[in-house]
């Protein structure tokens, strides 16, 4: 099954009140594994950059300034996407920012019906802990030192890893079925002989009576042994 993860990175909360999307990051995933396939771009908001929502991405206005708009990107963004299911974290408001978007340049919108949210899967599999992506991450052992700021590219291979994890986990899909196999490859093995190895008589190991002697003249020297004291 194809899928593909993303994430948003945007000049606020609220697509309705003039905030606009200024990055997405794809990643492509068949069968819940990273095909390496993604879809990457920065765009031009034509508004200003709130300095708090600089503070999280590091986006600057006068580098989106150079980036081309949305409407340029959409039809190659929609080819890429195609019909497959969308995983987010927190996906309403990737969805909500998305279809804006698409609104703005006359597209149809994305059907809420594909959507996957992993803060959903997230919250069933762990009742009343942190739902964050880095508490998630950090749940799960997968590294983020590298995540300095939020991006939108980064952040969607953090959480295609992520979503292996809440979904089942890399030892349902790989562990296991490897150890599977080694164990029935064992099984239907034949057993190893080795027609090359030298058959020797079995040497004695009775003691001598020169042997049972010593051994009876140092008992002798011991004083108060133990199995004379029971």
């Amino acid at each position: 099954m194809r899928e593909i993860v993303f994430d948003t990175e945007t000049t606020g909360l609220d697509p309705h009140s003039g905030d606009r999307m200024v990055e997405i990051g794809c990643v492509e995933m068949v069968n819940r594994v990273a095909t390496g396939r993604v879809f990457h771009a920065y765009f031009n908001p034509d508004r200003d950059m709130p300095a708090e929502a600089e503070a999280v991405h590091g986006l600057s206005i006068a580098f989106l300034s150079q980036k081309e708009r949305f409407h340029e990107r959409a039809e190659e963004f929609l080819a890429f996407i195609e019909d497959a299911p969308l995983v987010a974290h927190n996906a309403r408001f990737d969805f909500g920012f998305l279809n804006a978007e698409l609104n703005l340049c006359e597209r149809a919108p994305i059907c809420e019906s594909r959507m996957v949210d992993t803060i959903a899967l997230a919250k069933k599999k762990h009742p009343g802990a942190k739902l964050s992506l880095d508490a998630l991450c950090t749940r799960y052992g997968i590294d983020r030192s590298h995540r300095t700021k939020h991006g939108a590219l980064l952040d969607a291979e953090l959480l295609a890893q992520l979503y292996v994890e809440l979904t089942g986990g890399r030892q349902i899909g790989l562990e296991l079925a490897a150890l599977d196999q080694a164990a029935q490859t064992y099984e239907s093995a034949p057993m190893p002989v080795r027609v090359d190895r030298v058959f020797r008589t079995p040497r004695p190991h009775a003691a001598s009576a020169a042997e049972l002697s010593r051994h009876a003249a140092f008992v002798a020297t011991l004083n108060d042994p133990l199995w004379e004291t029971a």
